[in-house]
């Protein structure tokens, strides 16, 4: 900190015995002390430390003596960590007027990252503060362009997880606005960083969690898979229930990307696994693929509790998809059928309908096959076809994830603390059991958590 800002802000502030706190903060002084500072890490502990709490945030909330707004006397980019936690005064005070809707938009477009990071718990208060003014407001989707703003610029990379990470996600998927999360989500975690935010266990799982529902929602079920298994299988001694839900999600998804549910990494919580077995998604699963007549009687018991919970749109999705496995399995065992034989097969009453199913099979290269005239399918093997642009995309992405997993082994490589527990417990290390989710095994309890 300069001595010309330091003693700028002192001047007004009574000194409050050998302690060097302060009793009295006047706004003129603090102002004073933001502006004429040129060292954010001294600003960040003196605007911490200065002055008992009451003092401080009556500071931060007041008006200059002239009557200006501080807010306007400040610039957000030059004078970030002042801004900010003025900013968090205001918006936790029961008697200031809350800063406006283009104050909070300013301040996201332009806040200094290095500064903002001096203060990195104002940040996370700061981000749902918006989420709960945009609510209270009636405009949630408000909050979507200055979260945005916050997340994409706040840390070094997209790629480090962050408590911006699923508030601004969550919020995308409680306005329906998920084609605003895909550039956030397109980026791979590969580093956490406790400096830049406090984050939990918890924070993790949310985010892949909101995370796979936004792509379920676009249909990108590929990478909807991905981010409800992140969540669903993340190691825990005891399973949250957003697990669970995950878990419930993930099985829906497989069945309709494979027509079949995928065997969980082998690290995935035994207790989950009994559980979502001997749940009605568990019983679901394990009937499918059947005639769509079939699959809706077999889920007219449990309709209630997956609509309760928000499944019903998932499985009505998965039922739609049932005759093309079935009509897929038909190409392992015959090589020519006729459109009524097959409508018989997969419980179809209408040959026309059946029709439509195979050309829109052969269209998306799910099965190789012609329709005759008469109606006959032929059935043959796929011939791979795979271009040089295929290639190069492969090669592209194979040397992407090696530079990515290159700099997460530099990294760990260079925590101590990883490399004294790795020493400590190379003995002990190892896969868990492995077990599907129908399969029977140890464990018992999850804990009880918020989930959407």
């Amino acid at each position: 900190m300069s001595q010309a800002g330091s003693s700028a802000g002192f001047a007004h502030i009574g000194l409050a015995g050998s302690s060097q706190t302060f009793d009295v903060v006047s706004v003129d002084a603090l102002v004073a002390q933001i502006v004429g500072s040129d060292d954010p890490v001294a600003l960040a502990r003196f605007l911490k430390d200065i002055a008992p709490k009451d003092s401080r945030d009556n500071a931060l909330v007041g008006m200059l003596s002239d009557r200006k707004d501080p807010l306007l006397v400040l610039d957000p980019e030059q004078h970030t960590l002042g801004y900010l936690h003025i900013l968090s005064a205001r918006f936790n005070s029961a008697v200031s007027p809350k800063p406006s809707r283009e104050v909070i938009k300013e301040f996201c477009k332009r806040f200094n990252p290095g500064q903002a990071r001096l203060a990195h718990q104002k940040v996370t208060a700061l981000a749902k503060s918006i989420v709960r003014i945009a609510h209270d407001s009636g405009d949630d989707k408000f909050a979507l362009g200055p979260l945005y703003n916050l997340l994409t610029r706040y840390p070094p990379s997209l790629a480090c997880l962050t408590t911006l990470h699923p508030i601004f996600v969550t919020q995308c998927v409680a306005t329906k606005y998920y084609t605003l999360a895909l550039p956030v989500l397109a980026v791979p975690i590969t580093t956490i960083d406790l400096k830049l935010s406090d984050l939990t266990y918890n924070d993790n799982l949310q985010y892949h969690y909101v995370g796979g529902v936004a792509l379920g929602a676009l249909k990108q079920w590929k990478k909807a898979e991905e981010f409800f298994e992140i969540c669903a299988s993340s190691p825990a001694q005891m399973p949250a229930a957003i697990q669970l839900e995950a878990s419930k999600k993930l099985v829906l998804v497989q069945l309709i990307l494979y027509g079949k549910t995928v065997p969980p990494p082998k690290y995935t919580n035994i207790a989950l696994q009994r559980l979502l077995k001997s749940s009605p998604y568990g019983a679901f699963a394990k009937s499918y693929p059947q005639g769509k007549a079939q699959l809706l009687g077999s889920i007219q018991k449990d309709a209630d509790l997956f609509n309760n919970e928000k499944h019903l749109g998932l499985i009505h999705q998965a039922i739609d998809r049932a005759p093309r496995w079935l009509i897929q399995k038909l190409t392992s065992t015959y090589l020519t059928l006729g459109l009524a034989d097959i409508a018989k097969e997969v419980g179809i009453g209408s040959e026309e309908e059946v029709r439509s199913i195979v050309l829109s099979m052969i269209e998306s290269d799910e099965i190789n096959a012609t329709i005759s005239a008469d109606g006959t399918v032929t059935f043959s093997d796929p011939v791979p076809q795979i271009s040089k642009a295929d290639v190069d995309l492969m090669l592209r992405q194979a040397q992407e994830q090696t530079r990515l997993l290159y700099e997460l082994e530099r990294t760990m490589n260079a925590n101590k603390d990883y490399l004294t527990k790795a020493v400590k417990h190379k003995d002990e290390a190892g896969w868990g059991p492995d077990e599907d989710v129908y399969s029977t095994g140890g464990g018992s309890g999850w804990v009880e958590d918020s989930v959407m």
